[in-house]
């Protein structure tokens, strides 16, 4: 009987320490990452990011983030207003002015430190065609949108998103896990000094370790007196935008979009600590970081408005 306390499931055949194991290894067969590079202004240094989607069923749809597809779309037009940029300059004539003519062009374009440049993005283990193109339907209301890859062939992902059904089953203290691209350790870009521009090559490490982290549901997300997310008690991670959230059994749940800083009110001002034999003061506000993830009913109801085909269980 001691035994079995530690097992899930009666019949002690489930051991509670696999919890997610399986469930990862089955969302992971469609869930893929987006590689982004980008560059700020007066910089050389390219900027790794990433995100997350995944696949709702063997026709290349698949669903992320509304701010991940809004930052993607916009790539053309940062692009395009830097070359002009470029070239504009290039035109100005060296002289004793030279400084003031730069400053003013600068003015024109709203450029200063910090500000985006450039930016290009890369769908990763998505379809062995070295070209495709996607469109995108982003919500209305809520973080989330479809993407869908047109005259899709040869599909690297495997499986497909099997949505919760029952969404009454999502209570406070259900475990869920998440899963994503966190940790950009991709390298196989490039800044070129020449033409001043960012690009992809082919050499450097091509892949970033999937990220899975789980939590406990605390809250239900309202907004418009409905339902529109849950939120877990771990942060979901920079990169994770876009990832699945699921239960045990891979049954996706809903997608992770945002974290939320929850203030505990636990602050401490000069605060006299005793470290190592020497009395110190410690300032600290503690938050709480909790994830905020869009809920399973809405996603299903925003693919089936848009005709997608999708599956449940």
């Amino acid at each position: 009987m001691i035994e079995c306390l530690l097992y899930s499931k009666p019949n002690c055949l489930t051991p509670v320490t696999v919890m997610f194991v399986s469930a990862i290894e089955e969302v992971g067969r469609f869930t893929r990452p987006i590689h982004t590079i980008s560059r700020n202004y007066g910089e050389t240094i390219v900027n790794p990011g990433a995100a997350t989607l995944f696949f709702v069923n063997d026709e290349g749809c698949a669903v992320t983030c509304k701010h991940v597809i809004n930052l993607i779309g916009n790539r053309k037009a940062i692009n395009d207003r830097y070359e002009k940029f470029k070239q504009a300059r290039q035109k100005i004539e060296p002289g004793d002015h030279l400084a003031q003519q730069i400053e003013a062009l600068e003015t024109e374009y709203n450029y200063k430190p910090g500000t985006l440049v450039q930016l290009k993005e890369m769908f990763v283990g998505v379809t062995t065609e070295p070209k495709f193109n996607f469109r995108w339907i982003c919500h209305p209301a809520y973080d989330l949108a479809i993407i869908q890859f047109e005259n899709f062939r040869n599909a690297r992902y495997q499986s497909h998103a099997r949505f919760l059904k029952d969404s009454s089953l999502l209570k406070q203290g259900k475990s869920l896990c998440r899963l994503g691209f966190p940790f950009a350790e991709f390298t196989n870009f490039i800044y070129n000094a020449e033409i001043d521009d960012i690009d992809w090559t082919q050499t450097g490490q091509t892949e970033t370790p999937r990220f899975p982290i789980e939590g406990m549901l605390t809250r239900h997300l309202v907004s418009g007196g409905e339902i529109m997310g849950i939120e877990l008690s771990t942060p979901g991670l920079r990169g994770q935008s876009g990832g699945p959230v699921f239960d045990t059994n891979g049954i996706i749940c809903g997608m992770q979009m945002s974290t939320n800083h929850l203030h505990l009110g636990f602050d401490m001002k000069d605060f006299e600590y005793k470290i190592n034999g020497r009395q110190i003061k410690v300032t600290n506000q503690p938050f709480l970081h909790v994830g905020h993830c869009i809920h399973v009913d809405i996603i299903k109801r925003f693919l089936r408005e848009n005709n997608i085909r999708f599956y449940e269980h």
